[in-house]
Order: structure tokens, then sequence, then C-alpha cells
């Protein structure tokens, strides 16, 4: 199972007052506020956690067909950094999702799965400027869950979608 998220820093700058009250309380436990206290850059690390936890919900959402996230349950534990890339942990109850993170001065992106093996076989897909493919298309099942169908073969494989303001992201294997 995959997920991703992307969120881009000017957009969420401007929408979002992640200093105002009581917005770290309802969205990172207190481990997770302590990380964005002392980090070098507070702001670069609120979105980096919430992109991870946003990643993660994305696979529990297509394993169980639950819509309901509650970002506090989601909780960003163990992270390294090996290469400009941040490896880390999101633990939802017993549930465990690997994430892989870039940072860039304009966007954050994360990559959740379930097996870490998995990172090696994904592939990222940029749609062209109508939102579409040239070899594939995009299907939703009743649940709202995304799939990547292969025009010619018709071969259905699962798609992460994430888009935020001037970046989009399609994630399959």
């Amino acid at each position: 199972m995959i997920g991703n998220d992307i969120v881009d820093l000017a957009l969420a700058k401007t929408e979002s007052n992640w200093k105002r009250s009581g917005f770290l309380d309802k969205i990172f436990t207190k481990t997770e506020q302590l990380q964005i206290l002392n980090a070098f850059s507070p702001e670069v690390m609120v979105w980096n956690l919430w992109s991870r936890k946003e990643a993660s919900y994305k696979i529990f959402n297509r394993i169980t067909q639950i819509r309901a996230f509650n970002p506090i349950r989601f909780e960003c534990a163990q992270s390294k950094i090996t290469e400009g890339v941040f490896y880390g942990k999101v633990v939802y109850k017993k549930m465990i999702f690997y994430t892989k993170t870039t940072i860039d001065s304009d966007c954050i992106h994360t990559i959740a799965v379930q097996d870490e093996s998995i990172f090696e076989d994904l592939k990222i897909y940029l749609p062209n400027s109508h939102g579409f493919f040239f070899e594939h298309k995009i299907i939703k099942n009743d649940n709202g869950i995304p799939f990547l169908i292969h025009n010619k073969t018709s071969e259905k494989k699962p798609v992460s979608i994430s888009h935020h303001g001037r970046f989009c992201r399609y994630i399959s294997t």
C-alpha cells in the first residue's frame, strides 16, 4: 500500500497560521510539538510532520475505507536523514507506515508505504497540463479510492494522488 502528500510551502505560509492558539495541540502529540519547537526551522518541521501523517492516512483510508482523519492519532516516530532525505515511521494504533520525505525551498513531498522495500519500485507520475497521462487514466472506486488504468492493457494499479498549490504528484507501483 502507498500514500503520498505534497505541501506547497509558499501557499501553506499564507493559508495556515500554525502558531495560532490550539493549532499544534489539535494535530501534533506532545513529543511532536517538542520536535517542532526544537527544530532549526519550526515551520518546515510542522509541514514535514503534517505531510508524513497525511501520506500515512491515505494508506489507512485505502485499507479500511474509513474517511475520518484524526491527525493527532497518527504519531511520527524515528526519523533519520540520509543524503538530504528524511526517513521515518508513522504509527497509528498497531499499524506502522514507513515514510520518505524530501524537502526543498518550495515544497515538502512525502511518500508512505507499509513495506520499506516498495520504495525502490515506486514510480512518480506528473500529469500533463490537462491533468491526464498519455498512457494512463485515473478512476476512483465507490469510496473515492483512486486507481491508475493503463489505456492499452487495462492494467489496474493503486495510485496515490496529492496536489497542493503549484505542485502535484501521482505515485504508483
